[in-house]
């Protein structure tokens, strides 16, 4: 090796992020640790975050019968929103959990326990999001804003949850469907049956798709005695995601029913919005068919593939609002 020949310098990429992401390719070189904190080069968490606000918006426009220039700015804050919290939620679960992610191979990467970032670091990067989040939160109706203040409770607790129970998907799904509620409240002023069956609906996805994304730390997750559903339900998880996946949909069926009943909404809408259910049943199926715990690289796809079974209720929410 000649005397000028230098080694080459960590690229501080973390190991389950998306292969050629814009963090990696784009962003200046200081920012990167700081937008790997939040996930930045993972885009799927905050389609997850998001989703349920387009979910609880489009069916709120179906249950009032009513569209404008508002909502749309309710769609643009509520993006930039899930964005924001996903980040500061994410660097929060990074920082109570750094001794955890040290120890387990997919997250010793990460910018805390592999050194990029500091812990008074990541604190100071997770209230500025939070900060941010909080002034769109703002331009919301005072039952929105108040909601969203409920919610960072189960963003505090979620990342503690693995310490003392076996269901800690229970608390994500609490806390990363909560923009049903939140959407709903944003359009309509207020909250209803319809949007807190959503919001259930919700939770059962997400047990339904953090079980499949689960399944890729068992091993380590026994070994340093951080509890799961995918632990806990082991072999047996097809069958877990199974029910699941009907309670997800019966609810998704309950939560549209009441919304059209409300409004005595013609027989057209409702069957096009009831259409929304029954094609994320058909991908949550197509999933469950692919579903092998074994298959580390199998496990990651089918959990990002939950973008578009999020998607497919609110196309056709959508679509029925504005029949």
């Amino acid at each position: 090796m000649t005397e000028n020949a230098k080694m080459p310098e960590p690229t501080g990429t973390v190991a389950d992020a998306v292969k050629g992401n814009w963090v990696d390719r784009l962003a200046p070189g200081f920012s990167r640790p700081y937008l790997r904190l939040s996930r930045a080069d993972r885009p799927i968490g905050t389609w997850l975050l998001y989703l349920p606000c387009l979910w609880g918006l489009s069916l709120a426009l179906l249950a009032t019968d009513s569209v404008g220039l508002f909502d749309l700015w309710i769609v643009v804050a509520c993006g930039i929103g899930a964005f924001l919290m996903r980040g500061a939620g994410c660097t929060w679960n990074d920082i109570t959990d750094r001794n955890f992610d040290g120890a387990v191979a997919r997250t010793r990467s990460r910018p805390i326990p592999s050194g990029q970032v500091t812990v008074r670091g990541a604190a100071i990067w997770m209230v500025a999001q939070a900060l941010v989040s909080f002034g769109i939160l703002l331009t919301f109706p005072g039952a929105a804003i108040i909601l969203g203040i409920i919610a960072l409770a189960p963003v505090a607790i979620y990342p503690f949850a693995k310490r003392f129970t076996w269901w800690p998907q229970v608390f994500l799904g609490l806390a990363f469907n909560w923009g049903a509620l939140l959407a709903w409240a944003a359009h309509t002023g207020s909250i209803g049956p319809a949007p807190v069956v959503l919001y259930l609906a919700g939770i059962g996805w997400t047990l339904f798709y953090d079980t499949i994304y689960a399944h890729q730390d068992t091993e380590d997750d026994a070994l340093i005695g951080v509890k799961s559903t995918a632990r806990l339900f082991g072999e047996a998880s097809p069958q877990w995601l199974t029910g699941f996946m009907y309670a997800t949909t019966a609810l998704m069926v309950i939560a549209v029913l009441a919304a059209t009943r409300a409004v005595g909404a013609d027989i057209l809408p409702s069957l096009i919005a009831l259409g929304g259910a029954l094609a994320m049943l058909l991908h949550m199926r197509w999933q469950l068919a692919r579903f092998d715990a074994d298959d580390m690289g199998g496990l990651l796809r089918l959990f990002r593939s939950n973008r578009d079974a999020g998607l497919l209720p609110v196309l056709f929410f959508a679509c029925a609002a504005l029949v």
